[in-house]
């Protein structure tokens, strides 16, 4: 099972949990990645996402595929937020459940990583002294 989603909303960690059970697995893993309050020393005020969703989801649902191709991963869910967020928030989160703990840390390793390198996701990072953008490649 597959479930990715690109939201202007807050995420919600708890539905991605739910949603990426399942009890034929016995490791499920779980990567949050929140927004951050320094950047190479310099204070962050907050940073602003956008995409090119169609190719995003895309390239998001490919990654998924690879996954559960790769590791034998049952379920895996990947949301990743757009728009304004503030320090703290949730930019992105991903749930692998697989029938063993290895292939679902491996798995969700994988789908960052890939994430970060394929998916048009750009962030601009507003600094107290500037602001500067950050391709999702970078």
């Amino acid at each position: 099972m597959i479930d990715i989603k690109i939201s202007d909303a807050p995420l919600d960690i708890a539905a991605c949990l739910s949603n990426a059970a399942d009890n034929e697995c016995g490791g499920q893993v779980v990567f949050t990645g929140t927004v951050r309050n320094k950047t190479n020393g310099r204070p962050v005020i907050r940073l602003e996402y956008e995409c090119y969703r169609s190719m995003a989801l895309k390239e998001i649902k490919k990654i998924a595929e690879d996954a559960i191709r790769l590791w034998n991963v049952r379920r895996i869910v990947i949301h990743h937020r757009v728009g304004v967020l503030g320090i703290g928030d949730t930019a992105v989160v991903i749930v692998v459940s697989a029938p063993h703990r290895e292939a679902a840390f491996e798995a969700c390793r994988y789908a960052i990583e890939t994430l970060k390198k394929t998916v048009p996701i750009w962030k601009k990072e507003i600094f107290e002294d500037g602001e500067e953008w950050v391709s999702a490649h970078a």
